[in-house]
């Protein structure tokens, strides 16, 4: 063996190895950065490396024969050597050189937690428009990239048979370091639309690029530099590649129409302000609220008749008023809501988002069930699927008393809008009755594990705890609601009403009235019904029809108030509140 290593040394064979991976990685570098430009399919860059991979032990046989003159001839223990080194190195190379798929299925079972059962293969036609990363350099410009994720998202979803993740499902992978198969398991989606975006003065580049999100590879991809005023143009090219791609038609007739959030005058600055307006939303708080309805009122002076702009201002005014108003500012916004929305339809009948916003200021400004059930009806029959206005039939059924119905259009809205906290939310609501507690309690855990802070997941957690006669189990689960809200303290009197210390239970129903009285008499009413207390539970509701208190929508599937569905003073509030009776046709 010492003589072997002293002919290794003669013949620089540790060098020979060393400047050989330096070579080869550099090349690997350059052919990765060239395949990505010219869209080279993954196999090829596969087949490069084993290449490389297998030419190692040729340049070392190489290097061994022809070293130095004269010791050419190796002995018989050398080639023993020389033949162990070459099957060692392509066992390796077998072993290590599988496709990125194989390697990540291996990863993900290695690491990920075992799922409950087996999850269905992805339809072949479904895809996630990712969030395009912001390459502009400049934060300000998130939401242009933003925008145009969305319109995507929005044109696709206008193709028959194609399944298309909803904006407020795939934004939530922005930034991920996840891959592309454990994206597209926890989004359902077959495939994945993913690029950049850069925006400087006049010119704007996009790269986008379609992959199959079982293996990551790469089925088409594209580089555009356009002038800014071409946008719109660019948006369709863009479109009609991935459905071309995809072999996806546009679907036609039953009364669906073409859905655009462009302005009709084209004019590209009424557009940015439209975006920056939705971008601003995306907030929650008033201020965010009042940022948008500046930017949407100026998209509308810049094009008057800007349909899109006047239903999101008017969906803005709406939001504002129903989470974070109270009183006469709340009665101010929802007037604003509706003069924007009647402005919305008269400009475009055939808008499916003034529809759909409409259907929404008819539910919580006016209680108005039924005709809010038809507006939102027409939405999805301009834009079949459409998730924002499935969750809001799903609620409108149960609100009036559908609650079977209703379970079936909210499973129907996870489908593509899988990681939605507040559909498994009201999911959660619709199934909390006798027989299907479990299956309530674990869609409200999904919600909770998607964003744990979110309002209300644990009230409605401790809500199906009571109901399942755990009050120990309640307590722990009111807690974890978020501090300083009335969810909070209406989550731990419903909770300290089912244990056995009234006088904590006490404590915590005066403490409800004294900090939320004016936003949550609904939720005081629920308390009160808990106690067995119906003089006080129909008071209350009395009030919440006062203030026109959002959770009237929760009566007809409240487990506590149906307590007493059967007390005359429950069907007369059913007919001033619009709603129908329990046991009636409509319901």
């Amino acid at each position: 063996m010492a003589g072997i290593w002293r002919r290794l040394r003669r013949r620089k064979l540790v060098q020979w190895t060393f400047a050989y991976l330096a070579g080869a990685w550099a090349l690997l570098q350059l052919l990765d950065l060239v395949g990505q430009q010219f869209g080279w399919p993954p196999l090829l860059l596969r087949g490069i490396t084993l290449a490389l991979g297998l030419g190692l032990p040729l340049t070392l046989t190489l290097a061994w024969y022809h070293g130095e003159r004269g010791e050419q001839r190796v002995s018989g223990v050398e080639l023993m050597v020389l033949a162990l080194l070459l099957a060692i190195g392509g066992g390796l190379l077998w072993r290590y050189a599988q496709p990125p798929a194989a390697a990540r299925q291996a990863t993900i079972a290695d690491t990920a937690p075992v799922p409950r059962a087996a999850a269905a293969p992805a339809d072949p036609k479904s895809i996630a428009v990712l969030p395009f990363a912001n390459d502009s350099g400049d934060h300000d410009q998130q939401y242009f990239s933003d925008g145009l994720s969305q319109d995507l998202i929005t044109a696709l979803s206008q193709f028959a048979g194609l399944k298309v993740i909803s904006r407020n499902s795939a934004f939530q992978f922005r930034d991920s370091r996840d891959d592309a198969r454990t994206i597209g398991d926890k989004l359902g989606v077959a495939h994945l639309l993913e690029g950049s975006v850069r925006r400087a003065g006049d010119e704007v580049r996009v790269t986008a690029e379609l992959v199959k999100a079982v293996d990551g590879s790469t089925l088409w991809s594209q580089r555009y530099d356009r002038p800014y005023k071409n946008l719109f143009e660019l948006q369709d090219d863009i479109t009609a590649a991935v459905a071309g791609a995809l072999k996806a038609k546009l679907l036609v007739g039953d009364g669906v129409v073409v859905q655009s959030d462009r302005p009709p005058s084209g004019n590209l600055q009424a557009y940015s302000e439209y975006l920056q307006g939705t971008f601003a939303t995306g907030h929650g708080s008033e201020a965010g609220f009042r940022d948008a309805i500046g930017h949407y009122r100026k998209a509308i002076d810049l094009d008057p008749r800007y349909a899109s702009a006047y239903a999101a201002l008017s969906q803005t005014w709406a939001r504002m008023a129903t989470g974070l108003l109270g009183g006469a500012r709340r009665q101010e916004a929802y007037a604003n809501a509706r003069a924007a929305i009647d402005t919305a339809l008269a400009l475009d009948p055939q808008l499916a988002l003034a529809h759909s916003n409409q259907a929404y200021l008819l539910t919580y400004a006016d209680f108005n069930w039924a005709a809010a059930e038809t507006s939102i009806r027409r939405a999805l029959q301009l834009a079949p699927g459409e998730s924002t206005a499935e969750f809001r039939l799903a609620f409108l059924l149960a609100a009036r008393g559908r609650r079977e119905e209703a379970i079936d259009v909210a499973r129907r809205t996870l489908e593509t809008d899988p990681r939605r906290p507040g559909a498994y939310l009201l999911l959660a609501r619709y199934l909390s009755m006798p027989g299907r507690l479990e299956e309530a309690k674990a869609a409200v855990e999904k919600g909770i594990e998607l964003e744990p802070q979110a309002a209300s997941l644990h009230e409605q957690l401790a809500i199906i705890e009571i109901l399942s006669g755990d009050p120990t189990a309640a307590l722990i689960a009111a807690r974890q609601e978020p501090a300083g809200s009335s969810w909070r303290n209406a989550a731990l009197a419903l909770a300290l009403q089912a244990g056995g210390d009234r006088r904590a239970a006490d404590l915590a129903l005066k403490t409800l009235i004294a900090a939320d009285a004016d936003v949550a008499p609904y939720q005081i009413a629920e308390v009160y019904a808990l106690r067995n207390d119906p003089d006080k539970a129909f008071e209350w509701l009395d009030r919440a029809w006062d203030s026109r208190d959002p959770g009237i929508s929760l009566l007809l599937f409240d487990p506590f108030l149906l307590h007493y569905k059967d007390d005359p003073r429950f069907a007369a509030f059913c007919r001033k509140a619009g709603l129908p009776e329990p046991g009636s046709n409509a319901g």
